[in-house]
């Protein structure tokens, strides 16, 4: 059995025992169940049930497992002639979940 969920501002596929890195939750610690209510779609057993916009009374648990850091994106701004020469760096910091269950 899969799972299309929504967390925030991203969907991901899920089924049990997929790790994913989802946008940082500070209050969440490393051990924490975490639920995410909003499913937009299930299938895998027979019929796939999708939502408008969720599928009423399904749910899927996970545990957090910490924090981590994604790689690092690097934004340069150049003109050529101008002595123009800007280089920024940005790394995302995500939090690690396992998929416990899939309540449907």
């Amino acid at each position: 059995m899969y799972a299309v969920i929504s967390d925030r501002t991203r969907q991901f596929t899920v089924r049990k025992g997929d790790r994913i890195l989802c946008d940082l939750n500070a209050a969440a610690a490393p051990g924490e169940s975490v639920t995410f209510d909003q499913v937009l779609m299930l299938g895998g057993e027979g019929a796939a049930r999708v939502g408008s916009p969720t599928v009423a009374g399904a749910s899927v648990k996970g545990l957090v497992l910490g924090t981590a850091k994604g790689p690092k994106l690097v934004a340069f701004r150049f003109h050529r002639r101008k002595n123009v020469r800007v280089k920024r760096g940005h790394r995302s910091h995500y939090t690690r979940v396992e998929i416990q269950e899939i309540l449907a």
